[in-house]
């Protein structure tokens, strides 16, 4: 049975209880992990209000603010984890963004300075976020981290945050064979396209999602639990020979040809 039981999780990314990443959060308390939770601070606070009532259920015994563009912020996290827990089990990385002016039109049009903030934000942070933790799972770990098929395949008004999920699932690749004589397991879920707050930003998405419902496989697409069902089982002792993969929750959609 999978049990997660006495495992500290902290996730990052929840956003609204539309977020795949509060489905992963929801299905991580289900199976007994205490949960730490991170959000992105704002001038008026308010987002830290909205993400605070959201994950009130949970029960979080950590509820940090972490900009992953701040480096003492991201550092003030980890050590706060320290203190509270004395080690980290599970971490979740669920954070991608790119200026919607650089997802729509010629890729070729993309500009550096928003190539750079996609690339920072939505690859580079895992292994920021990583070496953050790495010395905090001492007893191992599992990270798991969030795709999409635009990382390997061109996708409609994706763009730029195609080029930086590539990169993201070689993050998972390369921390996986340094974090694996730690017993640290480093995995991504691509997930089929739901409707989110970020998704929201790809032009074309209910386009998207209508059109996996006609080809997947299973005639429809995924939804946040099952990704979060997902998630839990890459975290859990029934997943520890798997590391360094890209695990697709679509329906089957990523098998298709024509």
């Amino acid at each position: 049975m999978l049990d997660l039981t006495g495992k500290n999780a902290l996730v990052t990314g929840i956003a609204n209880n539309r977020s795949i990443a509060w489905g992963i959060a929801q299905q991580l308390h289900q199976a007994g992990a205490n949960l730490g939770v991170t959000y992105l601070p704002d001038d008026k606070g308010k987002l830290e209000k909205k993400v605070a009532e959201l994950v009130e259920p949970l029960q979080p015994s950590l509820f940090v603010p972490c900009d992953v563009q701040n480096d003492e912020q991201v550092a003030a996290a980890f050590e706060t984890v320290q203190e509270k827990w004395g080690r980290l089990d599970i971490l979740i990385h669920c954070l991608a963004f790119a200026s919607r002016d650089d997802l729509s039109g010629d890729f070729s049009n993309v500009s550096r300075d928003g190539f750079n903030l996609a690339l920072d934000v939505s690859a580079y942070s895992l292994v920021q976020l990583c070496r953050a933790a790495k010395p905090l799972m001492t007893e191992g770990g599992s990270v798991v981290t969030l795709t999409y098929l635009g990382g390997v395949r061109v996708i409609p008004n994706y763009n730029v945050m195609g080029i930086a999920k590539a990169a993201l699932e070689m993050n998972v690749k390369y921390l996986a064979a340094e974090l694996g004589p730690q017993n640290i397991r480093v995995n991504a879920i691509s997930a089929g396209p739901i409707r989110t707050l970020a998704s929201s930003a790809v032009g074309g998405i209910l386009d998207m999602i209508h059109h996996v419902e006609e080809i997947a496989p299973l005639r429809r697409t995924v939804t946040q639990t099952e990704v979060g069902n997902t998630a839990a089982f890459l975290c859990s002792d029934l997943s520890t020979g798997i590391t360094g993969q890209v695990l697709y929750v679509d329906a089957g959609y990523e098998i298709m040809g024509m």
